[in-house]
């Protein structure tokens, strides 16, 4: 059976885009929705939620293809790159700052049209330093085969065979001319958001144009097409959610591969944009009632309760796995286990946390209502 690529109407892909429709009606309130709550939180928290997403990115999409970046490290780099100061003694790792400052790239140039050139700069972003230095910043351009294979060396399931390299300048052409003629505003032939993203990730995979990166880079394209689409970079992690259901992922990609006929990729593609959306908005939610809670109980906390209730907010919507124990305030807090319990019963009271629990099983949640 052939390849998607060796199908004679390559690269016509074909979908149903009424099945899309309301995907792309939610994709554009949503992404409304978020920016309208991102303004409302404060300049402070603005920065570090720019950041934190990036971050969030970088270490999901680098975990996808098998890589775990050190966090501290990619965090520090994103803060360089907005300027923020690091610690002197700070050294970023090469693969931790290469991705940091792709991420940031492409985040403060989304409006640019994506050209070859800066695909290579990306590229050598990514990879510089690595064993495949020797390639990096170029197409591949190896007479052997390129193929994405698993299990073992004995043993390899073939799962794709990309077009040989000496097709790829004419069909990364080809996919330039695609990405500059369904650009949302001023272009020929328009499409709608999550169509023109999705469709974009899916090409770039199908050509396989690089030696290595491919993955990440197909990740980054889909983002900026879809940060094109709404006029700014909102934020939200794509990969956060494709990386949690990676299964799917695969799967989904793997079934497009030998056909032109691509609905269950988009759909899967606009849905999961869509949660990742929604995880967006729960944390710009979350920051808001952040800023209400120690604007309400700020003026009645010790020092020691502001510190361990800043640390149980730096959880995250989910706040601490099993909830706060006497034991982590004393932790955190650095005192005694007596001030802990009389420090944690003071929070009960106001009504900053609700309790749950008795004895050693007692734990101790925010209270946001």
């Amino acid at each position: 059976m052939q390849w998607n690529w060796e199908l004679r109407e390559w690269p016509e892909f074909r979908y149903e885009a009424q099945a899309l429709t309301l995907l792309e009606a939610r994709f554009l309130q949503k992404a409304g929705e978020i920016s309208g709550v991102f303004f409302h939180v404060a300049e402070e928290e603005q920065l570090r939620l720019r950041i934190e997403f990036l971050s969030e990115e970088a270490l999901r999409s680098s975990l996808i293809e098998g890589e775990r970046l050190n966090r501290e490290s990619v965090q520090a780099s994103i803060q360089r790159n907005f300027g923020i100061p690091t610690s002197e003694h700070f050294r970023p790792l090469p693969r931790e700052q290469g991705i940091a400052d792709l991420l940031g790239h492409a985040y403060s140039t989304f409006t640019e049209p994506l050209t070859q050139d800066m695909l290579f700069h990306w590229n050598r972003l990514l990879l510089g330093g690595s064993l495949w230095d020797d390639k990096v910043g170029g197409y591949r351009d190896d007479a052997e085969e390129m193929q994405v294979v698993s299990g073992a060396i004995h043993a390899p399931k073939l799962h794709y065979q990309a077009p040989p390299a000496a097709k790829v300048p004419d069909e990364m052409g080809r996919f330039f001319q695609f990405l500059e003629q369904s650009q949302p505003t001023k272009s020929s032939l328009p499409l709608p958001a999550l169509t023109r993203a999705g469709l974009a990730h899916l090409y770039f995979l199908a050509i396989h144009p690089f030696a290595d990166g491919n993955g990440r880079l197909a990740r980054v394209i889909s983002q900026k097409a879809l940060w094109q689409a709404v006029g700014r970079p909102y934020l939200a992690s794509l990969s956060h959610v494709i990386e949690a259901g990676r299964k799917k992922y695969d799967s989904v990609l793997e079934r497009t591969n030998r056909t032109l006929e691509v609905t269950d990729w988009l759909l899967y593609f606009a849905e999961t944009v869509l949660e990742s959306l929604e995880y967006s908005q729960q944390c710009l939610e979350f920051l808001l009632k952040k800023s209400r809670f120690f604007d309400h109980y700020g003026p009645q906390l010790n020092p020691r309760q502001h510190k361990v209730l800043r640390r149980l907010f730096q959880a995250g919507p989910q706040g601490f796995e099993g909830g706060l124990s006497a034991g982590n305030y004393q932790s955190i807090s650095n005192t005694s286990s007596a001030t802990a319990r009389r420090d944690l019963n003071e929070l009960v009271q106001l009504g900053a946390l609700t309790r749950t629990g008795e004895r050693k099983g007692t734990r101790y949640f925010l209270h946001l209502k």
